[in-house]
């Protein structure tokens, strides 16, 4: 099938054609002429960087009409970076559609700017929730005359907290509106949405309903919490050609394994919630243009962030929610290309691989950590590949070539390349015949950590009772609660008790020898509030 053969208009097959597409992908064959042919609603699961953008865009683009001063279009999506970037690929392929405007507005940036871009309707607006919240309270976006309402990334949207402004703006919408949500996976609260506001939809599956892309190779390695670190960098090192992202779980735990790999002098840098927005704008191009090889991020940080070609993906820790792991993947192996889902995990972690296994319908294939031998094998192939690809430009070596003969002529042919490749290799001291094999030593560490584990639990059997002032009323469930737990305390020694959540606050238990640690640990986030409940040994009652 051909874009031309989906009915498009001239104006929109000209921008494609000169954009470089040929072919629509699956996606995009089978939802453009659903919305240009039926009036229902739609819910659309395909994996992030299936062209879903064009998916919904390019049938909204023809159906709009451009002459009209009226927003006819919203499209709500989870983060600034993808706002922008829907925006900009909307913009492109409405480009010869004179009078077509699309206008994005997002949190992180001066809302007078976007006032004024508002000022004549544009036809599509582009938003991220909370900010298209605050410009509908001040009445300056115009809902009357929306035919479409797109939710992009539902599920990262509802993963973010995002619940009841979507829920808010649904319900301000004209009940004549069709609404669009696009998805890569179809959690419960997805199910919820689709079920209060969407009747008479329709389903499109592209792959298998909460499925890892298809072209994504899963892999894991068993270590531990000693020597996770140097096997990354062994992984890392075995694939010279590595352009991809490390999700930790924490904000500390990423400016750690980035400031790490950076003086190990490797092309890395970190996205975490501490940059501000100038910050974390100057990461992202270093990234996209590729001065930056590997970009270490919490999940949160990282949520939205669309860039093609990853060839890799590895997970320093596992997430706690299954489907995180499927975004997490979905960022590779994009466009018909091959990517790499790593995982790096301890021993006690191998029933989440087979939970995932099950959820993805994927097999996850254990491998051993490289050793020194390996790593430099490998390395030199790709030293040699490098040399005899590079491309000879003559004219301007020539001028250096009688100098460079002349100091080298003493040398010979075995001599000139044992240096040159000792030249390369002396960038891996630790990699001689002396490297430690570390899944040896992975043994020998279970053990050790089991038996101080086992003291531990011995001296410490007493647990405190903590509450935090956030609850029911702020959208937190259980799986929420240990998603912020895990992100603000990163330490996975830390077992957590009996959790009850009421409307206002959350209530949790552990042992009395962590408390410091986490109370520490939340201290740093002025907007989440802690205390211990202790008991009225006279009453037997709680109190904070």
């Amino acid at each position: 099938m051909t874009f031309k053969e989906l009915n498009l208009r001239d104006e929109l097959l000209l921008a494609i054609k000169e954009l470089g597409f040929e072919q629509p992908m699956p996606i995009q064959e089978r939802a453009i002429p659903f919305i240009q042919n039926q009036d229902s609603d739609l819910v659309a699961l395909a994996q992030t960087g299936t062209g879903k953008t064009a998916a919904f865009g390019l049938p909204i683009l023809n159906m709009l009409d451009e002459s009209a001063k009226q927003t006819q279009a919203l499209i709500l999506s989870p983060t600034r970076e993808l706002c922008i970037q829907i925006s900009n690929e909307l913009k492109n392929y409405s480009h010869y559609l004179k009078g077509m405007r699309v206008v994005a507005v997002y949190g992180g940036e001066d809302i007078r700017i976007q006032l004024k871009q508002l000022a004549v309707p544009p036809q599509i607006i582009v938003a991220t929730p909370g900010r298209l919240m605050d410009l509908m309270k001040r009445k300056k976006v115009e809902t009357a005359d929306v035919r479409f309402l797109v939710l992009d990334e539902a599920d990262v949207m509802l993963n973010m907290g995002f619940r009841d402004d979507i829920e808010s703006i649904l319900k301000q919408m004209p009940e004549t509106r069709r609404t669009l949500l696009f998805s890569a996976t179809m959690p419960k609260e997805i199910a919820n949405i689709v079920h209060q506001f969407m009747k008479n939809y329709e389903e499109i599956v592209v792959g298998t309903k909460n499925s890892g892309a298809a072209n994504v190779e899963h892999v894991y390695y068993l270590t531990s919490e000693k020597y996770k670190y140097a096997a990354l960098k062994r992984i890392v090192d075995l694939n010279p050609d590595i352009y991809g992202i490390i999700f930790c779980r924490t904000r500390q735990e990423t400016k750690e394994v980035a400031e790490k790999l950076m003086q190990n002098g490797y092309n890395a840098d970190a996205l975490h919630g501490d940059l501000s927005q100038a910050q974390r704008d100057t990461v992202m191009q270093k990234f996209r243009i590729r001065n930056i090889r590997l970009l270490v991020a919490t999940d949160v940080a990282a949520r939205g962030l669309d860039v093609g070609d990853l060839t890799h993906v590895i997970n320093y820790n596992l997430p706690d929610d299954p489907e995180v792991y499927t975004h997490r993947s979905g960022r590779t192996g994009r466009v018909n290309k091959k990517g790499v889902s790593i995982a790096l995990i301890l021993p006690k972690e191998i029933r989440k691989i087979k939970a995932l296994e099950k959820m993805l319908k994927k097999n996850f294939v254990q491998q051993q950590i490289p050793n020194g031998q390996e790593v430099m094998k490998k390395q030199l192939h790709h030293l040699i590949d490098r040399m005899m690809h590079v491309e000879v430009k003559k004219d301007q070596i020539q001028p250096y070539m009688g100098q460079m003969m002349e100091q080298l002529e003493y040398l010979s042919k075995e001599e000139l390349l044992k240096r040159f490749v000792s030249l390369e290799f002396n960038r891996f001291p630790n990699y001689g015949n002396e490297a430690e094999d570390l899944n040896e030593v992975l043994p020998r560490e279970e053990k050790s950590a089991q038996r101080q584990n086992k003291k531990q639990a011995q001296k410490t059997g007493k647990r405190i009772r903590l509450k935090l002032n956030i609850g029911g009323r702020q959208g937190i469930d259980t799986r929420r609660f240990l998603g912020i737990f895990n992100e603000m305390v990163g330490d996975k020694s830390i077992n957590v008790g009996s959790i009850e959540i009421t409307k206002k606050f959350t209530f949790f238990e552990v042992f009395a020898d962590q408390t410091d640690k986490i109370m520490n640990a939340f201290a740093s986030n002025p907007g989440i509030e802690i205390c211990e409940v202790k008991r009225d040994k006279q009453h037997g009652r709680l109190f904070a």
